[in-house]
């Protein structure tokens, strides 16, 4: 009895994913290294509502429902010179100096489905591993979308976020 309850319920939990993975995904992941205590630089990425105080492309972070480090929060972020939208806190391990999030829909971004991970670690220098992944669809789903809104350009798009960010983190964490 207890085998086909726990059949059934992995088909219902299964049967969502299997129509998400026909659909093509794309997956981004980047990494830097810091010369910092990964303690400092957790310290730094950790507050939800922070964003801004180290990924320049944000005019505004602030957390609109639930508390900052717990699951479920909400963050509504301002791109400088953009939109407004709103992420939700799903994961949030500050033993293992993780945390993972995704986009609330529709977003007025060029991507759908966006989840995203951190990860802090640290290195054999003495200095810590910051590991970002996302992974996401794109919004337009034409067979020869615009170039921005192309599978290389959300990628750029999102890789480039990444890479300012992070870039920004590495620097203000040396100083």
């Amino acid at each position: 009895m207890k085998k086909v309850a726990y059949a059934s319920l992995g088909a219902l939990l299964l049967a969502p994913v299997a129509s998400f993975a026909a659909q093509p995904l794309l997956t981004i992941v980047e990494i830097v290294e810091i010369k910092a205590k990964p303690a400092d630089v957790w310290a730094k990425v950790s507050k939800f509502d922070g964003l801004i105080n180290w990924c320049p492309p944000f005019a505004k972070s602030d957390i609109v429902a639930g508390k900052d480090g717990v699951i479920g929060a909400k963050r509504s972020l301002t791109v400088k010179d953009g939109p407004t939208f709103t992420e939700n806190l799903l994961a949030f391990d500050p033993t293992a100096m993780t945390f993972s999030y995704d986009v609330d829909e529709p977003a007025p971004l060029p991507i759908m489905s966006y989840f995203s991970s951190m990860g802090i670690k640290p290195n054999a220098s003495g200095g810590t591993t910051v590991a970002w992944q996302g992974s996401f669809k794109r919004r337009n789903s034409a067979d020869n979308p615009p170039e921005g809104e192309s599978d290389a350009g959300v990628v750029g798009f999102i890789g480039g976020l990444y890479k300012a960010c992070l870039g920004n983190l590495k620097t203000i964490s040396e100083k």
